[in-house]
């Protein structure tokens, strides 16, 4: 069996380029055993490294100086390029420095679709830097109403928003609109702010609608507005009492939405693919729901696509080529946009944006000409035919290789199999506690995955990825359940 398997997986060092590798495609899957080249570890932990080495020092520094809100393995990471991720080893000094490679099919938690340190990316950046950075909301400047009007016309390129597929723009309006600010979080909060004020203007009641609506494992950051509608307790419990008035449904609970958005509702805030919830799709008939509900209240419907959209999914975004009467007033958007920089934004509905004036929202630092040029190319990149067929090629391939890694590991892996759309999977596993622990093993063997959930691993790697690279993740991760099913035992 291990000879076998052997012959199957690379033979190629991690330190080389990648050669090519047969399909699995062209043998039964009743044939196929699990890929067992790496069952040992190639990258553990610098747990304890030389104290007199520069990353001891470097984790020490950490240690005594930032605050421990994330639970970090012993790895100070130095540059990447593509997907490839590296670490400075621990050596001690006067030694010649040497770095470990790590795949990231993590891409940042799904940040950076370009993969890093992107040629073209550091070049505007590094153009723009000698320009100008920031002069705040007091004025306008050039890339902000740019990366904003491409924003809009791809939206009706691509369709969403109430747009089909190819709407035509309309020079006098009325247009889309967008709110630029700094991260997901903001863009969150910021919604939720408009629903509220787009609802008191359209209200057909005396009293004041201030209702919102989430929904079980829903995430939409840790503000105080945002955390208000992620409803985990682990998230939400220490900071109590959060922002009143919301309630939390059941995601495609068709039936509970009469009594969940009331006529006090003024907004529902949805994922249309929940991510870190544990990568849960919601389905059409409940959107087509939810959006039917809405209307007859007078609620404002938000997707947060900050995880889905950009073309994760495969389209612009994940709600772009379903019928119309699933789409929401407002879409948010962050991870992606930049591909690493910091931005989150908010896109609506004309009849939105009407209802809200000078003063009503603010920020010092959304909108930067920097952060907004980066993304004005940004867009322009991940709407391009062979990045989008890309996407559509290693999503096929890597739903087939999840499959038959479901088929091999009936005892670990959840019958179910695979989920998700495009670029953005979940397996989930049998045992919840099983999940960190082939995190950890895989990143043990330099492949950088990511969780989800209670009890599922999330597949979220850069849109530019190779067939080669979806390859050694799935090789690695075949080898790290080789590794659990013996543990386990």
């Amino acid at each position: 069996m291990l000879a076998s398997a052997l012959q199957r997986c690379r033979t190629r060092p991690f330190f080389r380029a990648p050669a090519l590798r047969w399909t699995r495609s062209h043998q039964s899957a009743t044939n196929l055993e699990p890929c067992a080249q790496y069952l040992e570890a190639t990258h553990p932990d610098f747990e304890h490294p030389p104290p007199d080495s520069q990353v001891a020092a470097q984790l020490h520094q950490f240690a005594q100086t930032t605050l421990g809100t994330y639970k970090r393995p012993g790895l100070v990471l130095s540059h990447g390029k593509g997907l490839d991720l590296y670490a400075k080893e621990p050596t001690r000094p006067g030694e010649p420095s040497k770095y470990r490679r790590y795949l990231d099919f993590s891409a940042g938690i799904a940040v950076n679709s370009l993969g890093h340190a992107d040629p073209q990316i550091a070049r505007i950046a590094g153009e723009q830097a000698e320009r100008l950075v920031h002069c705040s909301n007091l004025y306008y400047n050039e890339w902000s109403g740019k990366m904003v009007q491409r924003l809009v016309e791809m939206t009706h390129e691509h369709g969403g928003l109430g747009l089909r597929k190819g709407a035509p723009t309309s020079p006098d309006g009325p247009n889309l609109k967008a709110f630029v600010a700094n991260s997901g979080t903001e863009a969150n909060e910021a919604a939720l702010k408009f629903a509220r004020k787009a609802a008191a203007v359209y209200a057909n009641a005396p009293q004041r609608k201030t209702g919102l609506v989430c929904f079980q494992h829903a995430f939409h950051g840790r503000s105080m507005g945002a955390l208000s509608v992620t409803p985990n307790p682990k998230y939400q419990a220490p900071f109590e009492p959060l922002v009143g008035n919301v309630r939390v449904g059941e995601l495609n609970n068709i039936d509970a939405l009469p009594q969940l958005i009331t006529e006090d509702v003024a907004g529902v805030i949805l994922e249309p693919i929940q991510g870190e919830g544990g990568v849960i799709p919601a389905q059409l008939e409940f959107l087509q729901a939810v959006r039917r509900r809405c209307n007859e209240v007078g609620a404002v419907l938000i997707y947060d696509e900050i995880q889905c959209g950009l073309f994760r999914t495969g389209t612009m975004w994940s709600h772009s080529e379903l019928p119309l009467d699933a789409h929401p007033d407002l879409v948010t958007m962050a991870k992606p946009l930049a591909n690493g920089f910091p931005i989150g934004a908010v896109l609506m509905r004309p009849e939105i944006a009407e209802a809200i004036v000078v003063g009503d929202h603010g920020t010092t630092f959304g909108g930067g000409p920097l952060v907004c040029r980066i993304a004005h190319y940004v867009l322009g990149r991940l709407a391009e035919d062979a990045l989008r067929g890309n996407v559509a090629a290693r999503s096929a391939q890597l739903f087939e290789r999840l499959g038959l890694i479901t088929e091999m590991f009936g005892d670990l892996v959840q019958a179910s199999g695979p989920r998700g759309k495009g670029l953005l999977v979940g397996l989930p596993l049998k045992t919840p506690e099983h999940v960190g622990k082939v995190v950890g093993l895989a990143r043990e063997r330099g492949v950088l995955l990511l969780s989800a959930g209670s009890d599922t691993l999330r597949f979220v790697p850069s849109l530019t990825a190779a067939r080669e690279e979806v390859d050694e993740a799935m090789d690695v991760l075949e080898s790290a359940l080789l590794v659990l099913r013996e543990q386990a035992k």
